[in-house]
């Protein structure tokens, strides 16, 4: 099958979201499937919550407030960890003392796309929270995690203690909304087709084929 040698795929993702954290598994793997595609892969911001208060909130009080009791969540966290060891992800769920506001955690994201280590950035983040369950809305943290990827952490600091590119995260967000985007996961496949949520990687082959495809015959007739 002749399909095309680069395809864009934006995720729109928040960085406390545990199925975009699966969704990124199924993603690569779906990529795995198509080798003879080159793909651009850039992470959109969204904030699931972006009230959360700059210092984050407890976690316990943040559960209570969205879901009512602990109790509530049980369910949803045993399909999260079922669905999370399907894709080789162990969730520390009982780690996590804080929920974070994310804004200088998509900062961050933002920054390393022009490094080139936007992916390797994006897979630290979810591991430092989800795994390790380190609070990711702290400066130092994600210090430490840009430095991981390898970008510049005296640069990092410089950035995240000033207001740079906090308007235009902002606005990426508002933007998402805006076209109808009100979870996450998100893909935008090709720069034409919006899949919702962490489809399996069978789905999203099939979409990627089909805007290959598309695409394919746009050319053959222009």
């Amino acid at each position: 099958m002749s399909i095309l040698t680069l395809m864009q795929i934006d995720v729109i993702s928040d960085t406390i979201c545990p199925w975009c954290y699966i969704g990124k598994r199924r993603l690569e793997r779906a990529i795995r499937m198509r080798p003879q595609i080159e793909f651009d892969v850039r992470w959109r911001p969204f904030q699931l919550d972006p009230t959360t208060p700059v210092e984050g909130i407890d976690r316990k009080t943040y559960i209570e407030r969205k879901f009512g009791s602990s109790e509530n969540i049980k369910p949803i966290q045993t399909a999260l960890l079922q669905a999370g060891e399907a894709e080789g992800l162990v969730f520390a769920f009982d780690k996590i003392s804080n929920t974070p506001n994310t804004i200088n955690s998509h900062r961050l994201i933002r920054w390393s796309h022009s490094m080139g280590v936007q992916d390797k950035v994006v897979e630290l983040l979810f591991k430092s929270y989800f795994i390790d369950g380190a609070d990711i809305g702290k400066i130092d943290v994600l210090m430490r995690i840009g430095a991981e990827a390898g970008m510049d952490d005296e640069l990092v600091e410089e950035l995240l203690n000033s207001d740079a590119d906090l308007e235009k995260v902002r606005h990426e967000d508002t933007m998402a909304r805006k076209i109808g985007i009100n979870g996450v996961p998100t893909y935008l496949i090709g720069g034409k087709v919006l899949v919702n949520g962490a489809q399996d990687a069978e789905h999203l082959v099939h979409v990627i084929d089909r805007v290959a495809s598309e695409s394919e015959g746009a050319l053959a007739t222009a």
